[in-house]
């Protein structure tokens, strides 16, 4: 469908806001989604404190164009919409959650992150680090370890005398 000239600057510049205030930004294909799902994901998204807006694959280029971003747009291919947030991995991480359920209308086809434009494999490596609470748990848990060790060898000791 096509959108006269006002309509195309303004979701050029609507683009560029979101590059300029999003920390990591997520490529996403969406192709055969429906309509009602990209609703969800989107609601789903805001709860979060995130966003999700579908563009002209040709207006996402154009806004990129000028923004400084190191490295090069990887190719977006079949219906493309952009997922960002303040944080570093929540974007990725809850598109990848999508992508889980929905293998076949969903995935990730690159984004960016530190500055940089990343392919789809490093995006999705990304998503797949565990939480900043999980990888808490699983440090204390690494220097409990030793302690927990000599704390039943001290009981194993008590209870032989």
């Amino acid at each position: 469908m096509a959108i006269d000239k006002e309509r195309k600057i303004e979701v050029i510049k609507k683009i560029e806001e979101i590059i300029a205030k999003g920390k990591s930004l997520v490529f996403v294909n969406f192709h055969g989604l429906t309509v009602a799902g990209i609703n969800n994901l989107r609601r789903n998204l805001q709860t979060k404190g995130m966003g999700y807006y579908v563009a002209k694959k040709t207006l996402i280029r154009r806004a990129f164009a000028g923004a400084k971003i190191e490295g090069e747009l990887p190719e977006l291919g079949g219906e493309v919409a952009i997922a960002w947030g303040d944080d570093d991995l929540a974007p990725v991480k809850e598109i990848y959650d999508w992508h889980k359920k929905n293998q076949d209308v969903i995935k990730i086809i690159g984004g960016v992150f530190e500055g940089a434009f990343a392919p789809a494999e490093k995006m999705l490596t990304l998503a797949k680090i565990p939480s900043r609470e999980v990888l808490l748990g699983q440090f204390v848990n690494i220097i409990n370890s030793p302690i927990q060790g000599l704390v039943i060898a001290l009981d194993a000791i008590a209870k032989k005398k």
